[in-house]
């Protein structure tokens, strides 16, 4: 189903700009984006991806990772084609590089249904990129809230936004885990055709909304492997709030990208170096558990256990403080 975007102008007479991320992509007649889901239809921009489902399934909250939100829920996790970055090692490049030939038609009046189906109080939106997704989250997202406002709604996002478009969304939108993927705006651009500011100023204005805000970093060898650098990301995410979880995952070779596996003692060194400026730091796609649980920064108690994805919640009272020192802790 093709839908009118929300988000563009008339740049010149049957020629559009697209003005939903920061690429502003120009649109002759017929032609997509950068992101491959939004065209120029004579003098009219149109989501191509608006009710194409190609991925859809019952998740552990951990792992989307979202560690301090609902932890040990399950959350219903919907997914599109299409992406407005050009990760050469993206891990889901069959629906966000390619388009499946396979999608399911949902529309969003029935994802609360869905909801309910699944016994579940959360969906997120994820998987792909639901940034150019846009016009479809935006209405599924509203439909969650009307149908229960204790509803939640999730973004597994890139962060690479305008200002505008953003704040519309975030409305609707109880949680999300932003990926900042290199703290170096020549290798965003370069490497990733992306940039660094857009999804810095994403970061800042979620947690500044109230929005829960949790940041991943794939540590990527010869992208962004770089102490010096994650420092500098360490630092200004502390800037904005010592409490923002970051979860600093494991590459493996995936699409374009053929370089070894992140080396485990360099992704340690990261972890302790993040320690030095954040409260809670976390290692994914690993085999050991040993850096995945919640402890207390002021007196060190452990809060959650974690394995996999199996959940122990030690020593939380139910106003999300520790239990031995009366910390609050940010977990909603």
């Amino acid at each position: 189903m093709k839908i009118n975007s929300l988000f563009y102008e008339e740049f010149k007479e049957d020629i559009l700009k697209c003005t939903l991320c920061p690429h502003q992509c120009i649109l002759y007649p017929n032609k997509t984006g950068i992101c491959r889901v939004r065209q120029n239809i004579k003098g009219e921009m149109y989501s191509l991806n608006y009710n194409d489902v190609t991925s859809i399934a019952l998740d552990p909250m951990e792992k989307k990772p979202l560690f301090h939100f609902h932890p040990g829920e399950k959350i219903l996790s919907l997914g599109t084609w299409g992406c407005n970055l050009k990760c050469p090692f993206c891990q889901n490049y069959e629906i966000a590089q390619l388009k499946p030939p396979y999608q399911k038609k949902i529309y969003p009046n029935a994802i609360p249904s869905l909801m309910e189906n699944y016994d579940v109080q959360g969906v997120a939106y994820t998987y792909s990129e639901p940034i150019v997704w846009y016009e479809f989250v935006l209405d599924s997202s509203r439909e969650v809230k009307y149908a229960n406002p204790d509803n939640y709604n999730v973004l597994v996002t890139n962060g690479f936004i305008n200002e505008k478009p953003l704040r519309l969304m975030l409305q609707y939108i109880d949680a999300m885990n932003i990926d900042l993927k290199v703290y170096s705006d020549k290798n965003y651009v370069k490497i990733l055709k992306g940039g660094l500011e857009p999804v810095k100023r994403t970061i800042k204005i979620a947690y500044e909304e109230g929005i829960h805000t949790e940041v991943t970093t794939l540590v990527v060898p010869k992208v962004n492997d770089n102490l010096d650098e994650l420092e500098e990301e360490f630092s200004w995410l502390a800037n904005i709030s010592k409490d923002i979880p970051l979860h600093l995952s494991r590459y493996f070779p995936a699409f374009e990208y053929n370089e070894p596996p992140t080396d485990i003692n360099f992704l340690e060194k990261a972890y302790e170096l993040a320690k030095k400026y954040l409260n809670f730091v976390y290692l994914g796609n690993i085999l050991s558990s040993a850096h995945e649980d919640t402890y207390c920064p002021d007196c060190g108690t452990l809060l959650i256990q974690r394995k996999g994805y199996d959940i122990k919640i030690e020593n939380l009272n139910e106003n999300g403080e520790c239990k031995n020192c009366g910390r609050k802790i940010c977990i909603v």
